[in-house]
């Protein structure tokens, strides 16, 4: 099915051989959908976007609340040869110009609610059609009432472009990384083999599909493994655990789980499921002790970038090391490298990890300086990411390159300020940035989320670290706030932080 379409040969293998099976239950309209099902709307959405002068390469932009169509859509791109750009639903009209201005896509489609004014924004841009995916009147999902299935899929070979995601742009302008059919393809395959999924599974969908961890993982593994899920517009814990008796894994972010564990029933919910895994953002050895507890399950926590998509997982059999993000995937390759010298460095050593495999990006959209910054003629892509390898293999992230503190001279790296805050008691979770100082360059501050009713002062904080860090990496001040700033993922931001308390150590 789909031969001569690498990705598409490879997500419809299961619909190729078993089409009667249940792909889909829409947790909100109850709506069920079979792989053979799916696949058959998505020929309607590709040729649908083909009659609407559709060609190969051409980028097919989409902002638009997660859907069963939004999925059909995804998927009718890649058979009829376009590139896939999903946008996050929080970005507003004057990012959504600059990422429009810069891929230029031939088509772009979001929710009828935003249209008229998302419509100015595309016109601006020069795209050549702006359509909506849901209501009435004109949509790209009410082309498929008139489009029959049985499309010709376009050919695309593994190196070809597939998709294109923007990285969050913490630093700088967005980057459109570009990701071939085979990156996609052997990625996801390679996770459904190593996370064991077979067609009895039942997935707990309840990530956004904008992003690598909701699209290029947790759905391309259910369709590569012929697999099911109980897709949910969004996370909400209750829903979450009303699904779990009848689900057998679910992927998260660490919020999934800090919420469901303040949920009661997790304990008798989860018996049916057979694995939990956690992305996007660092997991509290806190949480995964604490889930431990409540479910008799260990947290599988893995290690991923939009670049990437996963490059490290903990083990499926063995353990799963709080803390850690385990080991190399199947057939890709890291190592800890000397950020000056590129030199590779001792296990143990704290560097700047490089990434080598087929899952690795192509490298930047229109930015081929960048790419040739970030990616090596080897092949070995540049993640930013700082990071050691332990006795044992385990891999651990110790945070971002742009977030080594450098105070005095000295190097301080934010992960290990974090763990000795958060294994204070009264902590929930701590954030450590570096602000301007006079004297040192850099000063370290800790943004700190306390226990419900503990009564902790920044002195107590200080004596609780004064036998465990220097003096150098001990924070100058303690912010207590109610919660960390995060993005829609999750993942801290911690470039807000360093913009809101940018004068505080003057």
């Amino acid at each position: 099915m789909y031969k001569q379409n690498h990705l598409a040969a490879k997500l419809a293998a299961a619909a190729d051989t078993m089409p009667d099976a249940l792909f889909l239950e829409d947790h909100t309209t109850g709506v069920r959908l079979t792989h053979g099902q799916l696949w058959a709307k998505a020929e309607q959405m590709a040729a649908a976007l083909v009659r609407l002068g559709l060609k190969t390469g051409d980028r097919v932009a989409v902002q638009a609340d997660k859907s069963v169509a939004m999925l059909e859509l995804y998927l009718g791109v890649v058979l009829a040869g376009g590139v896939f750009l999903p946008l996050n639903t929080a970005y507003v009209a004057g990012e959504l110009a600059y990422f429009l201005g810069d891929a230029k896509p031939h088509i772009f489609v979001c929710d009828p609610a935003n249209l008229a004014d998302l419509r100015v924004v595309a016109d601006g841009a020069g795209v050549g059609h702006v359509l909506t995916l849901g209501a009435a009147g004109g949509t790209l999902v009410d082309a498929q009432n008139y489009e029959s299935a049985g499309f010709d899929a376009v050919t695309r070979s593994a190196e070809d472009l597939g998709a294109i995601l923007y990285t969050s742009g913490t630093t700088g302008r967005s980057k459109g990384a570009m990701l071939s059919h085979g990156a996609l393809a052997s990625n996801s395959e390679v996770l459904k083999n190593y996370w064991r999924f077979t067609a009895d599974d039942v997935l707990i969908h309840a990530l956004p599909i904008y992003h690598t961890h909701g699209l290029f993982v947790a759905t391309n593994i259910t369709l590569m493994a012929g697999a099911s899920c109980i897709f949910m517009s969004k996370f909400n814990a209750q829903d979450v655990l009303s699904a779990m008796p009848r689900a057998t894994s679910m992927m998260g972010v660490p919020t999934f789980y800090v919420r469901l564990l303040g949920e009661g029933g997790l304990g008798r919910a989860s018996k049916n499921m057979r694995l939990f895994i956690s992305g996007s953002a660092p997991l509290l050895s806190e949480t995964h002790d604490q889930w431990r507890a409540a479910t008799g399950h260990d947290i599988l926590e893995r290690y991923g970038m939009t670049e990437t998509n996963m490059n490290t997982s903990n083990p499926y059999d063995g353990e799963r090391r709080p803390g850690t993000v385990g080991f190399p995937l199947p057939g890709i390759q890291v190592k800890i490298c000397a950020a000056t010298t590129g030199e590779t460095l001792p296990d143990g050593e704290i560097g700047v990890l490089e990434v080598r495999g087929p899952n690795v990006f192509l490298g930047y959209w229109q930015m081929p300086e960048k790419t040739a910054e970030e990616l090596r003629d080897d092949g070995f892509f540049i993640t930013g990411d700082l990071a050691k390898i332990d006795a044992d293999g385990y891999v651990h992230i110790v945070g971002r390159g742009k977030d080594l503190i450098i105070t005095g001279g000295f190097n301080v790296y934010p992960k290990e300020v974090e763990g000795a805050i958060d294994a204070l008691p009264g902590v929930v979770e701590s954030a450590v940035i570096g602000v301007k100082h006079a004297d040192f360059g850099e000063g370290v501050v800790a943004i700190v989320v306390l226990e419900a009713g503990a009564n902790i002062t920044q002195s107590d904080v200080l004596a609780g670290l004064a036998g465990q860090l220097a003096k150098f990496k001990q924070p100058k001040r303690v912010i207590f706030v109610d919660a960390l700033v995060r993005n829609t993922m999750g993942k801290v931001q911690k470039n807000l932080m360093r913009a809101e308390y940018v004068d505080i150590l003057s």
